[in-house]
């Protein structure tokens, strides 16, 4: 935050590291010399408007007499001339009130947003540049950041930025814009945003391309500047089958996974795999829902061999790990 009027700092509205909101008021400049500015400015203005009646009654009566014939055209035309310079003499006089105005009013400096502030780089008595278009050298007052919603900045790589369009390209309905992030301290996706904005050009140096996604934030955990890990929506969420990653075995080149058939006999069945998901397979084919899949005491059974099966439950790695 900076200064747009110069002069001394008279009050500081706030206490390092505050929640503010926006309209509160956080610092004050002396407005001694802007009142005295603006109450120059009036005064001209009211010196204006009057020079403006007194030609305007002026106009009135000399356009009376030459529709009478007792005065000139060229009178009439001279009064009329001065009129319009005192009228332009008005308006000059009004931009002059504004502007004393609007210094006057920035000797208040309030919080454009709600935020958190941080700590203040100036003291009261400290002598304050300002400058409205910046075009000086200003004095840095604080930082104020947002808290909630909060922007989170992040770069696909080329190829994943090929899979986010290739997926988008084959969706009819709705494009996916959900964000998932995981804090520093965070073992699963907790979060979720929505994306707002993506590039539209590759970082050559990188192979990269920016975006940008909005999270919300009341709790207050994420801060400014902060890192997270991100997991982005390519496509709107569809059904999957998943297994323990564990109950996925190789077979030469191949993947198999162990069932138990109507007999309770052991058979395997070949699968097509997907993505790992918190610790999850997704089995892209070779699986149907009502298959009975062997999640324990995979290394104690073969294939065609007789089995007691019991019911299990499959869970995400994270919800093991809250447990």
């Amino acid at each position: 935050m900076r200064a747009q009027v110069g002069g001394t700092l008279t009050q500081i509205g706030f206490k390092d590291g505050d929640i503010v909101h926006k309209g509160d008021l956080l610092f004050v400049i002396d407005p001694t010399p802007y009142q005295i500015k603006l109450s120059q400015a009036t005064a001209q203005l009211e010196s204006a408007h009057a020079r403006l009646d007194l030609a305007s009654r002026e106009l009135v009566r000399a356009q009376t007499l030459k529709r009478t014939g007792f005065g000139t055209i060229e009178n009439a035309d001279q009064r009329a001339a001065e009129q319009r310079a005192d009228q332009a003499a008005v308006d000059d006089a009004e931009a002059l009130v504004r502007d004393a105005r609007f210094d006057l009013d920035h000797c208040y400096i309030t919080a454009p947003f709600t935020g958190r502030i941080g700590s203040h780089f100036v003291s009261v008595g400290n002598l304050i540049a300002g400058s409205r278009a910046a075009s000086s050298p200003t004095t840095l007052l604080a930082t104020l950041v947002s808290i909630d919603a909060i922007y989170l900045n992040f770069d696909m790589s080329e190829a994943d930025y090929m899979t986010f369009l290739r997926e988008r390209q084959q969706q009819k309905g709705p494009l996916a814009d959900k964000v998932q992030i995981s804090l520093a301290d965070e073992t699963g996706f907790t979060r979720e945003g929505t994306l707002d904005f993506v590039d539209n050009m590759l970082d050559r140096s990188s192979a990269t391309i920016h975006a940008r996604a909005t999270i919300p934030n009341s709790d207050l955990l994420l801060t400014p500047g902060g890192f997270a890990r991100v997991r982005l929506e390519v496509a709107p969420p569809a059904p999957a089958l998943l297994v323990p990653d564990a109950s996925v075995l190789p077979d030469q080149s191949e993947y198999i996974v162990l069932t138990v058939g109507p007999n309770d006999v052991v058979t395997p069945k070949r699968v097509q795999l997907g993505d790992l998901r918190d610790g999850l397979r997704v089995i892209r084919s070779g699986l149907d829902p009502s298959d009975r899949v062997i999640i324990d005491g995979i290394p104690t059974v073969r294939p065609g061999s007789k089995v007691s099966p019991q019911s299990g439950s499959i869970r995400l790695a994270s919800d093991q790990s809250r447990s």
